[in-house]
């Protein structure tokens, strides 16, 4: 079964950002569009005020009418119906029209033929009907001068005999507009039967200018909503589609060659999004230029040892010296260790950055670390001739948070460069302080010093430039590589400059930020 998300967002998976943008937009509208079913409900309000109204009205006439004398009623029907817009009729019980108000006077209202009308009414018919059906309206029944006339064609007047009470109903004549019937007994029984029909023209005439308005209201959102989303679309799609593409060339192995757009003019989230992607592209290329740089120095570092160590085999088979033999055995050791350091330390340079990463920092007392490595290296006797110094701080005072076991190497590495610079019998010292949010960790030497033009070179890879009259081989070249990139993963700095207690000397300084600053 599919998470609830995917089941959520799966109808979004086939559409792009810009038909989301403008379907929300036409959703709106949607709701909108509902105010043409408020018009059906709204002309069924007026319809059914008119018919109360009709109601009331015929009452009133019928009441006039049966106080009239016999001679009179005539001239009152048609006065009644001039005055009222009303059609007036009056059918015996037997079913008979026994008097019309049009008789006497002229017609009231006209049943026009929708054929003879101007094309506009046309229009305005066929949007009826439209809605209607969209609407799903009551469609009522259609008004029909009957022939002959008598009380049977209308329902509302056979009601009306037979209970004496008024009733109306609603018809629709042919051009669509609404005719308005409503028929009641006379008071005095076996009088008949008064009917009464209008053309409410104005219900059509108010619905269809509602109408109106509202169309054009709908006309001009619309309007407004495609061209909102043209603009989303514009400052939302066409920047993300931008990085995708350059995104997409990245993926495909083209990173230099490809500028990701970083839009300074936008300060939204895309304008964030397109910075990101730009560093972040940067930050890849750097990582592979200094990979393909670092597979470039590792392949040049192992063929001198490599070259020598063949050297020496191939010879091995030639010579018959014993110390020819002895001399080629221990150059072939000496390569071999040459190899063992180098492969080592280079394992150790690939693997930094993954390593820190995934490491867990804990609180570490830096004075402790430094006393603890310098004891063992005195056990082993890597110092040699020379002394190291500690100046160990207070508990406590130089504790930042790292990995021990890291911090430990930046400092094995930094007294084994101060080591081999300082001069037999030298002094190599190490302090820790504290300074601030910050602790310091000091290592001097001895020695001759860094030049100023190489101090930022002395911490990249495979760095060539060492003490005189020392081994060749003995140092990989990557110790102040993995000091930097250790200290830059617990984000300090380390720097070195010149001794300024002493006539000449390096001064190694690692700057870390301490627990709980």
């Amino acid at each position: 079964m599919a998470p609830p998300d995917d089941l959520a967002l799966g109808w979004s998976r086939h559409w792009s950002l810009g038909n989301r943008i403008l379907a929300v937009n036409i959703f709106a509208l949607a709701l909108l569009a509902g105010g043409f079913f408020y018009l059906d409900s709204y002309r069924a309000r007026l319809i059914d005020q008119r018919l109360h109204e009709s109601e009331i009205q015929v009452g009133l006439i019928a009441t006039a009418i049966d106080a009239a004398t016999p001679a009179d009623r005539p001239r009152v029907l048609a006065r009644l119906g001039r005055t009222s817009q009303l059609r007036l009729r009056i059918y015996a019980n037997d079913g008979r029209k026994i008097a019309d108000s049009w008789a006497g006077s002229v017609p009231t209202y006209d049943l026009r033929d929708p054929r003879t009308e101007p094309w506009k009414r046309q229009v305005a018919r066929f949007l009826d009907r439209v809605i209607d059906g969209v609407a799903g309206a009551y469609r009522p029944q259609e008004f029909v001068e009957p022939v002959p006339d008598r009380i049977d064609a209308w329902r509302e007047a056979i009601a009306a005999r037979d209970t004496r009470a008024t009733t109306s109903v609603e018809r629709r004549a042919p051009d669509r507009t609404t005719m308005i019937s409503a028929a009641t007994a006379l008071p005095a029984p076996g009088r008949g039967v008064l009917h009464a029909s209008a053309n409410a023209r104005d219900i059509t005439r108010i619905v269809r200018a509602e109408r109106l308005r509202l169309g054009i209201v709908l006309a001009v959102v619309v309007l407004l909503s495609v061209l909102l989303s043209l603009f989303l679309a514009r400052t939302i799609v066409r920047p993300l589609r931008r990085l995708a593409i350059a995104a997409q060339r990245v993926r495909l192995g083209r990173s230099r060659e490809v500028q990701v757009p970083r839009l300074p003019s936008r300060h939204d989230e895309i304008g964030v999004l397109a910075r990101a992607l730009s560093d972040m592209t940067q930050a890849l290329r750097q990582r592979m230029d200094a990979t393909e740089a670092f597979a470039a120095d590792v392949t040049h570092e192992l063929k001198n040892p490599l070259a020598s160590l063949r050297s020496a085999v191939d010879t091995l088979d030639r010579v018959s010296d014993p110390d020819l033999l002895a001399q080629l055995v221990a150059v072939i050791k000496d390569d071999i260790r040459r190899l063992d350091r180098l492969i080592t330390d280079i394992s150790e340079a690939s693997r930094l950055d993954a390593e820190l990463s995934r490491a867990r920092f804990e609180p570490v007392d830096v004075g402790r670390m430094i006393e603890q490595l310098v004891a063992a290296r005195e056990a082993r006797g890597r110092n040699g001739t020379v002394s190291v110094a500690f100046a160990r701080p207070h508990l406590g005072i130089a504790t930042v948070l790292g990995d021990g076991a890291r911090l430990s190497r930046v400092v094995e590495n930094l007294v084994d460069n101060a080591v081999s610079f300082s001069p037999p019998g030298g002094l190599v010292r190490i302090s820790a302080t504290r300074d601030g949010d910050d602790v310091l960790l000091f290592v001097d030497d001895e020695g001759p010093g860094v030049p100023p033009a190489a101090r930022e070179a002395i911490f990249n890879r495979f760095h060539s430039l060492r003490p005189e009259g020392e081994e060749f081989g003995r140092h990989s070249g990557l110790g102040l590589a993995i000091a930097k990139a250790i200290v830059d993963g617990h984000n300090g700095t380390i720097a070195v400059e010149d001794r300024d207690d002493a006539p000449s000397g390096a001064r190694f300084m690692v700057r870390l930020q301490a627990a709980g600053a």
